[in-house]
């Protein structure tokens, strides 16, 4: 316990901290044509330099009292029973797979040479972890518009080797979650979602993340909400929870909190594999894992993020439909975004896909949005296969990739997170117009 005279002077101190932050952003002015306005940004306030102050104040350090709210508070937004923090998004991949090919999933469980149907039009850490584990990933192409996987082709994909499903939202977009479910149900196949760009996504009016055995989220800076660093997963599956937790801990069989003992009573009476009786069980594996926890400190940003969700999302939504309209005017020489059916995005980015015909190509309208400090990002890593990562992958393609090559050739996409304001959605819009204008 802290004494009176300690908690006096960490309120002191986390008063200094508002007046600091607020110091700092009166000096926040923007100015067009020289202050770049990002494709993404981390967003926030004295909420969340206190919580950091704060649980850097406990020394804890690793994770503690604020990684445990944070984890209740997320699976409360999201309805679930289990949500599970990590050092990233892409750890939260790894760990979802990797717990897929757990022996305690007995004849369920994922082995070298089994086939995960996935795209190749995304973000690496999507695709390593099938590599990783020894996997062999199948790519099916993606629909223009949406850059979800074309569902329809689920059916030419599998095979008795087929396993699980592992697919992303696209830039926050919802994949066509009823179609995959039923065909992942029908075939009793795992479904992992990585929900890391669509945190607030709804489908049918229910979160995605929430569709499939296993959904994971990333909070780097880029991301719905941030971290800094960190990442999550969730499950309604106590068995995968506690899978989850195993390859995140080291591959422990204990499942104490950090800085606990003897959770489970008996710690000195269990039979594990080869070990004598009575091994101390905080120091028995049953899995060959990692350590991909997070600090106190990045879940105490991670609180105070959470809060601001629902603004963010809104805010999201309301950039995406006003570059909609700026971008509707030209729609000749564009592919521009829609939403999947039934869904309501939270937006990781808005996406545009030059036309064939245009008389101008990507490079054209990048060059001129970079060179006025608008800043663009291509969809990840375009068709994954073409990367020189993967020369040399065992892998299988589903007929052809060639919207996924179109994508990787055409397509770029603008940021629509809430730091985006008003003036500066003028500013895109009149540095945008002046291209068009040539046209």
């Amino acid at each position: 316990m802290t004494s009176a005279a300690e908690n006096k002077i960490r309120n002191n101190i986390l008063k200094k901290i508002k007046a600091f932050h607020q110091a700092g952003k009166n000096r926040e002015k923007f100015v067009p044509g020289k202050t770049l306005i990002n494709y993404a940004g981390r967003i926030y306030d004295d909420k969340e330099m206190i919580n950091l102050i704060d649980a850097s104040l406990d020394f804890w350090l690793t994770a503690g009292r604020y990684a445990q709210e944070f984890e209740q508070k997320l699976a409360d937004f999201l309805k679930v029973k289990y949500t599970l923090l990590t050092n990233s998004g892409s750890s939260a991949n790894l760990l979802a797979i990797s717990a897929l090919t757990s022996p305690l999933l007995k004849e369920k469980r994922l082995r070298p040479g089994d086939e995960v149907i996935t795209t190749a039009c995304g973000f690496p850490t999507t695709l390593n972890p099938i590599i990783q584990n020894n996997l062999v990933p199948v790519f099916i192409d993606i629909e223009l518009g949406t850059y979800n996987i074309r569902t329809e082709l689920l059916a030419k994909a599998l095979t008795k080797k087929t396993k699980a499903i592992f697919v992303p939202h696209t830039l926050g977009n919802p994949v066509n979650l009823e179609a995959i479910s039923r065909f992942a149900r029908k075939h009793k196949l795992w479904f992992v979602e990585d929900n890391c760009d669509a945190l607030g996504s709804r489908y049918k009016g229910k979160f995605t993340g929430t569709f499939g055995q296993i959904a994971t989220f990333s909070f780097y800076p880029a991301h719905h909400i941030t971290m800094g660093e960190g990442g999550a997963l969730a499950t309604n599956d106590p068995l995968l929870r506690r899978l989850i937790l195993s390859f995140r801990d080291w591959g422990r069989d204990c499942w104490c909190e950090p800085g606990h003992d003897d959770t489970c009573q008996r710690r000195f009476s269990w039979q594990v594999g080869k070990m004598p009786f009575g091994y101390d069980h905080k120091y028995t594996y049953s899995h060959i894992g990692y350590n991909l926890k997070v600090t106190d400190m990045q879940a105490a940003i991670g609180v105070a993020q959470l809060e601001k969700l629902p603004a963010f999302i809104k805010a999201r939504q309301h950039n995406f439909a006003f570059l909609s309209k700026l971008f509707k005017k030209y729609e000749p020489y564009f592919i521009l975004p829609r939403p999947s059916s039934h869904s309501e995005p939270s937006w990781f980015g808005f996406p545009v896909m030059v036309k064939e015909q245009a008389p101008f190509t990507r490079a054209d309208i990048v060059n001129h949005l970079e060179e006025n400090r608008i800043a663009t990002r291509m969809l990840f890593g375009g068709n994954l296969t073409k990367q020189p990562a993967y020369q040399g992958m065992k892998y299988r393609v589903v007929r052809k990739l060639d919207n996924t090559n179109l994508v990787m050739n055409n397509l770029f996409w603008i940021g629509v997170y809430p730091g985006i304001t008003t003036e500066k959605l003028a500013y895109i819009t009149n540095t945008v117009t002046e291209f068009m204008e040539k046209y």
